[in-house]
């Protein structure tokens, strides 16, 4: 092993292939959006330099703030759900069911596995009002209550969309959480119990502590992919009603595919990178300050 890592060719021949599939992939298109951020134009008419046009364009467009302002409200919120969420499914399983734990991971896993199209389809026949209610707003009526159109609203839209991936994500966080529990010893765990330490304490004390290394990382892996939502929100609003449902990503696709506006897209596309690289850098150095001070 120690011979293969030391061979210069042997790196190459091992590593080169997986670098250039990577070049190729995600750096080429990630350089070239970077240059039709300074042009306008499309395909057809052809591409101008534009300078910092797009940008300007970027900081006074009302839109854009208002898409930036949903997306990063979205992140934190679904965030906190999927993780909070998955870390207790993981403490059910481990301390709790045990035995059944099998089927329970199961069932909870099975909302990951389904096609974001037919969760959205879903959520719309559970919250529908029109032409017949659904379930959430039948059960309303039985309890003597008006029906709401959910999805008339930008606001009560948004907190089914919430309620809709925090359900679809929560299962795949406590499997990745459950399996960071798993390996705390276990000798751990008894000394713990045997100098007095159970239920939330045990939890809180040592089961917490030990296991914020896949807690970080499973709020870096989480918000990274609520930053850039983008088929949920289609699958179940289109971004709407109006814009009240439109993050980045949506924009973004909009601005590009459909008014033509390629270098504007790709701007956007860039603010939405910086983004994700800031907050994950946030979130990382406020993970590793807690984990140095417990």
């Amino acid at each position: 092993m120690h011979r293969v890592l030391g061979d210069r060719r042997a790196i190459l021949i091992l590593l080169g292939p997986a670098l250039l599939v990577y070049t190729l992939i995600m750096l080429v298109p990630m350089v070239w959006s970077l240059g039709y951020s300074f042009t306008k134009g499309n395909s057809i008419e052809g591409f101008t330099g534009s300078g910092l046009d797009n940008f300007t364009r970027l900081l006074d467009d009302p839109a854009v703030h208002e898409a930036l302002w949903f997306t990063l409200k979205y992140a934190v919120i679904v965030t906190a759900g999927q993780v909070i969420a998955g870390y207790l499914l993981a403490l059910l399983y481990v301390f709790f069911l045990k035995k059944a734990s099998a089927l329970v991971r199961t069932l909870a896993f099975f909302p990951v596995i389904l096609p974001t199209v037919a969760v959205g389809l879903l959520f719309q026949k559970l919250f529908q009002v029109a032409p017949q209610p659904g379930p959430v707003n039948s059960l309303l009526n039985a309890l003597g209550l008006e029906s709401i159109d959910f999805f008339g609203s930008a606001g009560s839209a948004f907190w089914v969309l919430i309620i809709m991936d925090i359900w679809r994500s929560m299962g795949f966080y406590a499997v990745l959480l459950f399996a960071g529990l798993m390996d705390i010893p276990d000798e751990v765990l008894e000394s713990a119990r045997l100098d007095g330490a159970s239920g939330l304490r045990l939890i809180r004390h040592i089961v917490l502590p030990l296991s914020l290394p896949v807690l970080l990382s499973s709020l870096i892996f989480s918000i990274n992919g609520t930053l850039k939502v983008f088929d949920s929100v289609v699958a179940l609003t289109n971004g709407g009603p109006g814009t009240g449902t439109t993050p980045l990503t949506l924009y973004m696709f909009q601005s590009s595919f459909t008014y033509s506006e390629y270098g504007y897209g790709s701007t956007i596309a860039l603010l939405l990178t910086v983004v994700c690289l800031l907050v994950s850098l946030a979130v990382y150095r406020v993970s590793r300050r807690d984990n140095t001070e417990s």
